[in-house]
């Protein structure tokens, strides 16, 4: 998962603390945030760009392979 999405444009600012972001619709947060929450966008470094591996064809249904679960938490006595 990625830590940041975006780039998104600001639209303006609200005040020294809060901005409004033009933010696509599909996004469910709202377009004022604080300023801490936002950061500068700064290209990929050639080489360094992350690509999905290509799916797993099983039954004509697209699978990917798991390599490692990083992280787990148990919702309601489940994992």
């Amino acid at each position: 998962m990625e830590q940041f999405v975006g780039p998104y444009q600001v639209k303006g600012i609200i005040s020294t603390n809060a901005i409004e972001l033009d933010l696509p619709s599909t996004i469910k947060i709202h377009i004022v945030v604080n300023i801490n929450r936002v950061q500068r966008y700064r290209d990929q470094v050639e080489g360094q760009k992350r690509e999905q591996p290509a799916p797993v064809i099983i039954e004509r249904e697209e699978e990917y392979e798991v390599e490692k679960i990083l992280n787990k938490k148990k919702f309601r006595g489940k994992n």
